[in-house]
């Protein structure tokens, strides 16, 4: 385990400002910092910063914490990992020792991420040594990026035999269900193996904002007929819809420019950062999403987009311009030169010449698509004339500040005026109608969303009967969700049965099956200590042969989803056991357990007083005051504070059980 003096060295280390900025837009606010928070929604700023004390607080949704609990909220990772990360990032040195991580989804999500660093390391010397590379070394030269540059955004080469990266990664000990679930092998159609996603491309990395790669992009360097780009799959740790190339080199320079470049390829970004343009991004080879634009937006309030003058380019950059106004950027417009793009403009001009085009030729959204309009003879059609505005008028529905609205609406009106002859009023009519529409688009998007995230994140199986990455869909004939069952509960059931009498003893004398929620393992306690008095057999093995649903509540309890390497353990000599010390998890397990409990009671207490009389009031205030005091007690109190060891001795100093059950009618009232 990491030493609590190493874990105080990296608080003190790490600057919580710095950390947050990497997900909030801070402002100085007195002596500390506010910003719109990250964990829920929010148009007026509530969440703030604390350097002086090192901490966080949103006083809109009471989320709070220190920059450990930040990371690990945000990054979606464990403790350890999270103080791994901001010790690699501060220059903490931290010993390689075991970690005894008890969640089972963060310790999946760093076995991805260690599996997605591998592979990117193996691309990166793949392109530098492997012969079979020397066409993508030739792209990159003819391209003009150095050595330097390569190593800088992590190029590779993804090798064409089909099992070459499986077979290297299972060579240094990583699990294939790692590989598989970072979508960095997909199930064989022809056998019951694996085989490499990418092969006989070059490979662009795509990091997170805190330069951890997170997914793959390759392209291929001939004229096969195949899809020029293939990007990885959604995975536990990528999510395409809220990621963009190259935020990571970006992020700084956005804050200082105060906006960023949105620019289509990832050769863009590179030559564009190469040659000292560095707040660029692009969409990561998708249409640009509301998730995308709320990263940027941390960052900077302007946004510059670039897109191809093709059909395709055009109506991405209408789709681009409604989605950067709806999160409340200013939004600018570049067109270069004729069969130009940002790569080839800036290796022929340079980045001067790049940024007098952009200072000088950049134009707000209603600009543009007038521009636009007129170079395609539509302003001078009547109908097409009305679909014009209509278009512009919707853009403009799309900012959420009122005042911002009349502004462009003004805008919109002189520029118009030519053709229109009118009054700004049917403009403002216009709006309301089209604003109401768009407020109700919003509305269907976020109860969408809403579902998406309610869905629970289920791994790509590993046969080759399925390779969807999304949530499985519920059967159309059964509609009935099936409620999962609280893992402390199983937890507490599964110490019970593994340890068997003595562990039930102890668990026994400090809970009852009220504390429980879920009704089968409720039973499943009960059970238990009915057999602990009968003095029968406790055991999996003895649940497993019995009637159901025990089979199945053991199958349930007992089942790990996940399991480290065995040729990780062999590599680093460590073994990672889930039980070093039962008792003590007991103790953990019990405090939650207990905790969960009162929290309910509160709720229901709650639910009675909106409805009770007077006296009645009385009597719950007074019973909610109780249980408040026991849930800040047991939050207050460590676990192994709050229960006795499992063992004492006696006054002759031998070994002796120190609780034994007792029955209802026994106890102390």
């Amino acid at each position: 385990m990491i030493s609590d003096d190493k874990k105080e060295e990296v608080r003190a280390a790490a600057d919580i400002v710095e950390v947050v900025s990497d997900y909030v837009k801070l402002k100085k606010s007195g002596s500390g910092f506010s910003g719109l928070c990250p964990y829920h929604d929010e148009k007026t700023p509530s969440f703030h910063v604390t350097p002086r004390l090192g901490i966080f607080k949103c006083f809109g949704c009471g989320e709070s914490g220190d920059v450990l609990k930040f990371v690990m909220d945000q990054d979606g990772v464990g403790f350890t990992e999270a103080i791994r990360q901001l010790a690699e990032r501060y220059g903490v040195f931290i010993p390689e020792e075991e970690e005894g991580l008890n969640d089972e989804r963060s310790q999946h999500k760093e076995g991805i991420y260690h599996a997605l660093k591998f592979a990117g390391v193996y691309f990166y010397r793949n392109l530098i040594e492997n012969p079979e590379a020397q066409k993508a070394r030739d792209y990159l030269e003819k391209r003009g990026y150095s050595n330097a540059v390569i190593k800088k955004f992590g190029l590779g080469y993804a090798p064409g035999g089909g099992e070459d990266l499986l077979k290297a990664a299972k060579g240094a000990g990583i699990d294939e269900k790692y590989l598989h679930d970072a979508d960095l092998i997909k199930p064989s159609q022809r056998s019951d193996g694996f085989y490499d996603t990418f092969r006989n491309r070059l490979m662009f990395p795509i990091f997170s904002p805190t330069g951890k790669v997170i997914a793959f992009a390759g392209r291929v360097l001939g004229n096969e007929k195949t899809a020029k780009y293939i990007n990885s799959a959604q995975t536990q740790v990528y999510n395409k819809s809220e990621v963009v190339y190259g935020v990571n080199f970006a992020r700084n320079e956005i804050r200082k420019n105060k906006e960023v470049i949105l620019v289509e390829g990832y050769t863009d970004v590179i030559t564009l950062n190469t040659n000292g343009i560095a707040n660029v991004v692009a969409s990561s080879g998708t249409s640009l999403t509301p998730g995308q634009m709320k990263v940027l937006h941390r960052y900077g309030e302007k946004i510059i987009m670039i897109y191809d003058s093709d059909d395709a380019g055009q109506n991405a950059m209408k789709r681009g311009i409604d989605i950067a106004l709806s999160e409340g950027m200013e939004v600018e417009l570049l067109e270069l030169p004729e069969n130009q793009d940002p790569d080839s403009f800036v290796k022929q001009f340079g980045k001067e010449s790049f940024t007098d085009l952009k200072n000088q030729d950049s134009k707000d959204f209603v600009d543009f698509l007038m521009l636009k309009a007129e170079e395609e003879g539509r302003l001078e059609k009547p109908v097409e004339l009305k679909k014009v505005i209509e278009e512009i008028l919707r853009s403009i529905a799309h900012i959420p500040d009122s005042i911002q609205r009349q502004v462009y609406v003004q805008h919109l009106h002189t520029r118009t005026q030519k053709w229109r002859r009118g009054s700004d009023r049917d403009l403002y009519e216009e709006l309301d109608k089209i604003r109401a529409d768009v407020l109700q688009e919003e509305k269907r998007a976020q109860r969408r969303n809403q579902r998406q995230l309610e869905q629970p994140y289920r791994p790509k199986p590993m046969d080759n009967s399925e390779s969807d990455p999304r949530p499985v869909p519920e059967p159309v004939n059964n509609p009935v969700r099936t409620v999962k069952k609280p893992h402390y509960e199983k937890e507490l059931i599964r110490l019970m049965i593994s340890y068997g009498r003595k562990m039930v003893e102890y668990v026994c004398s400090f809970t009852n099956e009220k504390l429980f929620e879920d009704e089968e393992l409720q039973i499943f306690y009960k059970d238990i200590l009915q057999r602990y008095m009968d003095e029968e057999e406790i055991s999996v093995n003895a649940y497993s042969g019995r009637e159901e649903p025990f089979p199945k509540l053991v199958g349930d309890v007992m089942l790990e989803r996940y399991t480290a390497s065995d040729r990780h353990h062999e590599k680093v000599g460590l073994k990672y056991e889930k039980d070093k010390d039962p008792f003590k998890s007991a103790k953990s397990v019990m405090r939650t357990l207990e905790l969960h409990f009162y929290h309910r009671k509160r709720a229901e207490l709650a639910e009675k007083l909106k409805s009770s009389d007077d006296d009645e009031r009385r009597m719950i205030i007074r019973k909610q005051s109780d249980i408040q005091a026991k849930i800040t007690y047991r939050e207050k109190t460590d676990a192994d504070d709050l229960y006795p060891d499992a063992e004492s001795k006696d006054e002759n100093g031998n070994q002796r059980s120190a609780f034994e059950y007792k029955m209802k009618h026994e106890r102390d009232e």
